[in-house]
């Protein structure tokens, strides 16, 4: 009998077990050796629709799920907010509504609101799987970032993590926090003071204002970019300043005498967060992040559609 998730909607890290995590790695695993396979399709998902509905531009994660759904032999449907009746005033629910009226099982969700996808769940009979709400959680994109934490170092736990950046305004950061502790890694962020959330220290975080601290410290550097779009006010005088004080680069982690591997969940802002140079370099498992999101997607709607 094959195993099951403990939630039927992925709305969250914060919903998941450990249990569920490794479940997720243990599925993403097998569909990996899929990937890499001359044939690279499963009919798992045969019979099941699944409708794309990006509220917010993206390209990285729709591009993912689209894959993901197209190897697991899914039948999809896309939407995307700028063409569509919302435009004209039609409310979320009755846009969803609409699309389930077409008899889809599942849902991947990407809203600029916090808690779009908790509120659908709600009121809607089929899976909704969140890909990213606000500055609240992109959960599939932790899962991703710690299983390939798991293939480059053999396991979470025990490791050092440390999150640089815009850590207020990032919905990845949240939730890797909560996916790294569950699986046992500890966690530090490190940032501009004015981009670090006050609640941090509550969620078992720890804070470091020095970047060479930080990377000192860390077995592992995950580097966000700087989410000007979201910003209303100004956190820091230029991103000149911020690429001197609080940028990384090859000059600086080859003076640190130890291997820190370096990642980013994309897309990059080259020359601001990160030099080129690193991006590209054997520290870097930012392309490993983007192969392994795939078979990540994968595994969360297979399981997911042993609910329906």
């Amino acid at each position: 009998m094959q195993k099951q998730l403990s939630v039927r909607h992925l709305l969250g890290i914060k919903d998941l077990t450990k249990d569920d995590i490794e479940l997720i790695f243990e599925t993403a695993d097998n569909f990996k050796d899929v990937l890499n396979r001359p044939i690279k399709k499963v009919p798992s998902l045969r019979d099941v629709t699944i409708a794309n509905v990006f509220f917010e531009n993206s390209t990285r994660t729709r591009l993912s799920f689209e894959l993901a759904q197209k190897r697991l032999s899914a039948d999809t449907i896309n939407f995307s907010s700028s063409s569509s009746s919302v435009k004209k005033g039609e409310t979320l629910l009755d846009t969803v509504n609409n699309i389930l009226a077409m008899k889809v099982d599942m849902i991947v969700m990407r809203h600029a609101s916090v808690g779009a996808p908790h509120f659908l769940s709600n009121h809607v009979k089929c899976q909704i799987v969140n890909a990213g709400d606000g500055t609240h959680e992109h959960p599939t994109q932790a899962l991703l970032d710690s299983f390939s934490i798991r293939e480059k170092l053999g396991s979470v736990e025990g490791k050092k993590v440390c999150i640089f950046g815009d850590i207020l305004h990032s919905r990845v950061a949240l939730s890797n926090f909560f996916a790294l502790q569950k699986l046992g890694a500890e966690v530090m962020v490190c940032g501009p003071i004015t981009l670090i959330p006050k609640y941090i220290k509550e969620l078992g975080v720890k804070v470091e204002l020095d970047v060479r601290k930080a990377l000192e410290w860390c077995d592992v550097a995950n580097v966000l970019r700087i989410q000007l779009e979201r910003q209303q006010l100004k956190y820091f005088p230029s991103l000149r300043e911020y690429s001197l004080y609080y940028g990384i680069n090859r000059e600086l982690l080859d003076s640190l005498n130890k291997d820190v591997v370096i990642m980013h969940p994309g897309p990059i802002n080259r020359g601001v967060e990160i030099t080129s140079d690193l991006a590209d370099s054997k520290h870097s498992i930012i392309l490993d992040q983007v192969e392994n999101g795939v078979a990540i997607r994968m595994a969360v709607m297979y399981l997911l559609a042993g609910k329906i």
